[in-house]
């Protein structure tokens, strides 16, 4: 089902974030010819990505004082009026508790999930080294209130073929394939086996490959969001930038970073975008490094051009993250030049996801 990428070459390089200003790393923008007459009309897609979500009322107790909406009410409806949001939540959601022991636990409140919903959050990603944080009954029941609050869970499963399970969204004429993949494990035996629930490919290579490919062979589109890397680095460790362009060789169209808790360098490899790290977003505001964050965009066009660029977010108080500048407003915005623009319009999902 794939389309013909447009304007592939060679690697722009990776991109760079100076302090908390991120204009400098806005790619320019590309619109390409319509697609062939015969071909099956596609629209203009608008996708987000984000870096971390914590939505446990024990790290941001201004959960229990302003609601689960103040995670979200910062960003002027952003999610709202595109076609797709993934996010990585950073925590099981779930009742119960059964800590695994370690410094850092998280927990998150099913109960939050609605809200995230209804901010026009698409797909939840559990491939991360927190969502094991209450054991197995913990993931999997976080998988189940996930899905109860209308959104899709990837990264994660009750084995390891429900772990690297793509979730599929047809939307304006598309098929899309959202894959997680958890590189970083704690507990080491958190990743999912043949017959054990746990997050998707650990260290293991090739199964995340895998997953990319069966995704590519059932979509249009791909997106993979990965948790990788080491926390704190300023840029992906060499082995991140061979991995990332493996995935897009095996037909990855986007990749969404997270683990690093700061924002780093973006590239676009064979006119496909890597975010390496999305840094924090729904997170205690600790350190003005690790406040300063961003939100990914991702235009795809009719026939398949791909661009992508990072809209500059703060998080001004813990759990609130607030766009930089208002979303019809932004430097360099590439939909706007787009006619119909589908960030202007309510999300247009033409399926339910099916995971």
């Amino acid at each position: 089902m794939r389309t013909v990428r447009a304007n592939e070459g060679r690697s722009r390089g990776l991109l760079w974030a100076a302090g908390v200003s991120l204009a400098l790393i806005l790619p320019s923008c590309g619109i390409t010819s319509a697609a062939a007459p015969h071909a099956q009309e596609k629209g203009t897609l608008v996708i987000h990505g984000t870096g971390d979500v914590s939505l446990d009322p024990s790290q941001i107790p201004a959960f229990r004082t302003n609601g689960y909406g103040w995670a979200w009410s910062g960003l002027g409806g952003l999610f709202l009026r595109d076609d797709l949001t993934v996010v990585n939540l950073e925590c099981p959601a779930t009742q119960v508790v059964d800590p695994e022991p370690k410094p850092f636990a998280f927990r998150c409140d099913p109960e939050a999930l609605p809200a995230a919903r209804s901010a026009g959050v698409d797909v939840v990603s559990q491939a991360n080294n927190h969502s094991y944080d209450d054991g197995p009954a913990g993931l999997l029941d976080s998988l189940s209130n996930i899905r109860a609050a209308g959104l899709a869970p990837v990264g994660a499963g009750s084995d390891q073929a429900d772990a690297l399970r793509a979730a599929i969204v047809q939307v304006d004429g598309w098929t899309i394939a959202v894959v997680g993949i958890d590189e970083v494990l704690d507990p080491v035996d958190e990743v999912a086996g043949p017959d054990k629930p746990g997050t998707a490919a650990g260290h293991d290579f090739a199964l995340a490959l895998r997953a990319v490919r069966d995704a590519a062979s059932v979509s249009d589109l791909v997106v993979v969001t990965i948790h990788w890397g080491v926390e704190l680095d300023p840029r992906p460790r060499r082995y991140q930038v061979h991995q990332a362009h493996r995935m897009i060789d095996a037909g990855a169209d986007v990749i969404f970073g997270s683990h690093p808790h700061r924002i780093q360098p973006m590239e676009t490899y064979r006119g496909r975008p890597i975010f390496y790290s999305l840094g924090n977003f729904v997170w205690p505001r600790f350190m003005p490094m690790t406040s300063a964050s961003a939100v990914a965009e991702v235009t795809v066009t009719s026939d398949g051009a791909v661009t992508g660029r990072l809209l500059p977010v703060q998080i001004v108080s813990d759990g609130h993250p607030v766009l930089v500048s208002g979303p019809h407003h932004r430097a360099e915005d590439c939909s706007s030049r787009l006619p119909g623009s589908p960030a202007a319009t309510p999300k247009r999902h033409t399926t339910a996801f099916a995971r």
